[in-house]
Parts: C-alpha cells; sequence; structure tokens
C-alpha cells in the first residue's frame, strides 16, 4: 500500500523529478529506480480495462499476467538503465 499524496507531495516539491523518457530520447543517470507495483499489475493484468467494470474483458491466464509484468519491468529497466 502506498503512501497517500506522496507522488503529489513531491512531485510538488521537485518538479524536476518528472520527465517524459522515451525509446528516443537519452535518459539521465540514475541511482535508483523505485516502482509502484499497484498500477504496474492492474495495468498489465487488466489489459482491456477501459474504466468499464460492468463489461466482461479478455481473461488472462496466471502465467500470461505474470509475463506481462515481468515485461513491462524489463521495458521500464531498458529506459531508464539505473546504476
Amino acid at each position: 500500500m502506498g503512501v497517500p499524496r506522496f507522488f503529489r507531495w513531491l512531485s510538488e516539491r521537485y518538479p524536476l523529478i518528472n520527465q517524459t523518457i522515451t525509446g528516443g530520447t537519452t535518459a539521465p543517470d540514475f541511482d535508483n529506480l523505485y516502482l509502484d507495483m499497484n498500477g504496474i499489475i492492474h495495468n498489465c493484468t487488466h489489459p482491456s480495462d477501459s474504466g468499464n467494470h460492468d463489461s466482461v474483458g479478455q481473461q488472462l491466464t496466471e502465467k500470461e499476467m505474470m509475463l506481462g509484468i515481468f515485461h513491462y519491468i524489463d521495458k521500464l529497466f531498458q529506459l531508464i538503465k539505473p546504476n
């Protein structure tokens, strides 16, 4: 469980911490990478969730969910390359 409003507080206090990084952009050097797994897990396990909880989306197997999570984390590490 995360700390309520911590990201907002951190972003307002240190606005330069928020940067958009794409595949073609050279990322600055980072010593650490902290991940909010709640968002990663939800997005990787509910790919067809468009905000409508009444709709029946594609059901993923547990293996597909885990592979999706690992793939996303790998992609983040390739973009950020923390030391």
